[in-house]
Parts: C-alpha cells; structure tokens; sequence
C-alpha cells in the first residue's frame, strides 16, 4: 500500500487539530490515521514536577524527532508503529503505547515539524495554518485551561516567556516551506475542499 503523508503545522492555536479532524472526516475508516508531535515530547522521569513545569516545550530540541521519523518511515513502508503518550497534565511521557496501522493517508500534525529537514522530506503535502496571534491565544488560553489543568497566569506567562519567542524564531519562518497556506485553517471551508480533492488525487496517482 502506498501512504500518502500530509504535514499540517502553524502556530500554537491556529485551528491544526480542526482541519486533522475535518480530513479524518473526508478519509474515513482504514483510509487515514494520525500522528501528533506533541506525543513525541522527551521524557524527563530525572527531573522533579517543578523543573518539568519550567521546561521550553516550544523549542525543537523538547521533541524526539528522531523516534518520529523513524515511527513515519515505518508506516510508509507498511510496518505498524507503537507510538508515545505524553500527559500534559504531569509535564511527562507516560509508561503505555498506542498502536498506530499504516494507512493510505498519514497525517502528521505539530507546531514544528516544518523546522526539521529529515522530517519534511517525508512529507508528500506540506500545510501551513496561518491565524492572527491575538485569535491563537485566545484559543490557547482556553484549551490549556479547560483540558490540561493550567491557570490562565500560567498559561500567559508561558506565552509571553516561551511560545511567542519561539513562534517567531521557529514556527512562523518555517511557513516557507509550505506547498498549501490555509488561513483560518479547518474553518476554511473552500480551502479544506481543495486540499482535500488534491490528496484524493495523490492517492489515484499512487
């Protein structure tokens, strides 16, 4: 089987996970599966909660991406992968796995996965989410306090000190690197139909 790899990045809040969701919508079963960079943050088990809170987890060097390229290489070639589970809660990896199955579409989703060379080469489609930075922190701020657990000091101090910073060094500069800019990402409806019609294509192609 041919596995076509879509990388959807942007911003913190931009509407990525949206416009994963809207394609596992469109490529339903067997067709499509997903791999998220934030499962590949590295584990820490040797430093303390409190130092695990105080790490930049916006930086590229927070991520093993190198277990990710290897796990996406394995699935292009048809080889089922057991990839990482990270609690946000703990600021950790957990113990257990979660089996993942090659399939004719592969998406891969993450703020920085642009950034690194090995892993945009792997890429057949590359997608950029472009959304206003006062919209994303809106969105950030309320994800982070309603599904992880964090204060909305945290949540803004950590922008301010961290994902703005790295947003501008790392994630906005590897938009260059995008075939397809979708503003507003999964909300753009014209957009997500197009994208969605030219994977299709990829697929017959294959």
């Amino acid at each position: 089987m041919n596995v076509t790899v879509i990388g959807v990045a942007g911003g913190t809040g931009s509407g990525k996970s949206t416009l994963v969701k809207r394609l596992q919508e469109a490529f339903i079963g067997d067709e499509v599966s997903t791999i998220c960079h934030d499962y590949y943050y590295k584990a820490h088990p040797e430093l303390t909660y409190e130092e695990r809170t105080q790490l930049n987890y916006d930086h590229p060097q927070a991520f093993d991406t190198d277990m990710m390229v290897e796990h996406i290489r394995a699935l292009k070639n048809n080889v089922p992968v057991e990839r990482p589970v990270y609690s946000f809660v703990n600021h950790d990896r957990m113990a257990e796995t979660v089996p993942v199955k090659p399939s004719k579409v592969l998406i891969v989703d993450g703020i920085l996965i642009f950034e690194n060379k090995e892993l945009r080469d792997l890429m057949d489609i590359k997608v950029y989410v472009d959304t206003d930075a006062d919209v994303r922190l809106a969105r950030r701020i309320m994800r982070d306090v309603k599904d992880r657990g964090r204060s909305m000091e945290s949540v803004i101090q950590q922008y301010i000190n961290t994902v703005k910073p790295m947003h501008e060094e790392f994630v906005e500069p590897s938009k260059k690197y995008a075939d397809v800019i979708i503003p507003e990402g999964g909300f753009n409806s014209v957009a997500l139909a197009m994208l969605i019609q030219n994977i299709r294509s990829l697929i017959d192609a294959k």
